[in-house]
């Protein structure tokens, strides 16, 4: 099933899971550490507040007047995670999430896109939309792998409800990881 697919059929935990794990895999453009958005996974596991987690995580990730990460990709992977967290809905209603997991997973797959060495960053949103749509040929595998996450942490909900979150979790904190990565050696290779 395609990752559009996954998204129409996807109840809203497993939306905000979407959304929250495109999110956390890119928080380090916003600055963050690894538990700033742990608040909002644990939300979802309880039914806790989601608003109170929500601003807790906006007020940890406020823009700093630092003039943002560096690079070229990097200043608009930054903003488009950084919109992707200002545009998280407040009410956790099953069709105020289905559009920020789809914009999330549309903003990651980009972030990934403008991130990756053996990509041209000027390419548009139209082969990401496709590969979303289930046509894979010529992602850079970067942007393959993100989509692979995308795809696993909505099947793991689907299949597996609340129980499939801690998984979720996992997969998010590996692609974390990946992108830091990235990131770091890019700044690297400026330095």
């Amino acid at each position: 099933m395609s990752l559009v697919e996954l998204i129409a059929q996807a109840d809203e935990r497993a939306l905000a899971a979407g959304g929250l794990a495109c999110l956390d895999r890119c928080v380090a453009l916003l600055g963050g550490d690894d538990e700033v958005l742990r608040p909002l996974w644990a939300n979802l596991a309880d039914g806790s507040d989601w608003t109170a987690g929500l601003e807790k995580a906006r007020g940890a990730l406020a823009p700093a007047d630092s003039g943002g990460p560096g690079g070229p990709g990097e200043d608009e992977a930054a903003l488009l995670a950084r919109r992707m967290l200002d545009e998280a809905p407040a009410e956790r209603t099953a069709d105020a999430v289905r559009a920020w997991a789809d914009a999330c997973s549309l903003a990651a797959l980009r972030i990934h896109h403008l991130l990756c060495p053996a990509t041209d960053a000027g390419a548009g949103d139209e082969d990401l939309e496709a590969a979303r749509a289930g046509t894979t040929e010529d992602l850079s595998p970067l942007v393959a792998a993100e989509l692979r996450r995308q795809t696993v942490v909505l099947e793991l909900l689907a299949e597996h409800g609340a129980g499939g979150l801690r998984r979720a979790l996992d997969v998010s904190v590996e692609g974390r990881r990946v992108l830091r990565a990235v990131v770091s050696r890019r700044a690297r290779g400026r330095g």
